[in-house]
């Protein structure tokens, strides 16, 4: 329970960084599986919009074009929103600079419970429901603060780089190293890597038969409990910097530059 609590914590070590990436490869591949059950469209694989986009470019179908600009600037402005928060946060030396824009997916999550079925009436000039919209941003939320957390190590919204990477290293630990070959010229598989890829596959695997279930039998409130999750997670960082918060909200009504370090 102790680990859990630092989980989104300031300081980062190896082992928490590989804790939250898998919950939160869990928690994109339920997301991204159940949504797609909604809105067919998988809101976190950015390369198959690009190639939409170029496709319908091409076949003049402006509706489609228009959807793929407006997911690629939702998930855009997620990863973007993240990279605000958490520099933001380190500028006024908070604990929280990571547990902010998962605060932030954990609320958005909550609206696409409570909500999602209002949300798919909402058009917007992206000729998308709200909900393929707010989906894309919330993966773009998700990717960048692991991205930023694990210096780029651990992806969790799509697999085409884990799964990379894990045939590099199954092509090394098969690789034949000739006899009298020095120990250091040698080809050798990193096995923490393979352990690390081949997890987040599974849980990501393992969220979407979570995810595509849950939208199939029960519907858009099985969101709520994997929202408190990582509302709960989120908090504990969020509660240690309150006091601070509260200093920072109250110089800026006054109008009070706050202390920088």
């Amino acid at each position: 329970m102790r680990r859990l609590r630092h989980l989104t914590g300031r300081h980062r070590t190896s082992s928490t960084n590989r804790a939250l990436g898998l919950l939160l490869a869990f928690n994109a591949g339920a997301v991204n599986a159940g949504g797609f059950l909604v809105v067919q469209m998988y809101t976190s694989h950015m390369s198959g919009f690009l190639s939409l986009l170029a496709d319908n470019v091409v076949l003049g179908n402006l509706a489609l074009v228009l959807s793929a600009v407006g997911v690629l600037w939702a998930f855009l402005s997620g990863a973007g929103t993240t990279a605000i928060l958490v520099n933001w946060a380190r500028a006024h030396q908070l604990r929280s600079g990571f547990a902010l824009p998962l605060l932030l997916e954990a609320l958005l999550m909550l609206l696409f419970g409570l909500m999602g079925a209002i949300t798919l009436t909402w058009h917007t000039v992206f000729a998308v429901p709200l909900t393929v919209l707010l989906l894309a941003f919330i993966m773009g939320l998700q990717n960048a603060v692991v991205t930023k957390m694990s210096s780029a190590q651990i992806r969790t919204t799509h697999m085409t780089g884990v799964i990379t990477d894990l045939g590099i290293e199954m092509g090394k630990m098969f690789y034949w190293n000739r006899s009298g070959t020095p120990p250091a010229a040698q080809v050798r598989a990193n096995h923490v890597r393979m352990r690390l890829y081949a997890s987040l596959l599974a849980m990501f695997t393992s969220g979407g038969v979570v995810g595509a279930a849950g939208f199939k039998y029960i519907g858009f409130i099985w969101v709520v409990p994997l929202a408190a999750l990582i509302l709960a997670l989120s908090l504990p960082p969020l509660m240690a910097d309150l006091e601070r918060l509260r200093t920072l909200w109250r110089l800026r009504r006054q109008g009070t530059a706050p202390d920088r370090p």
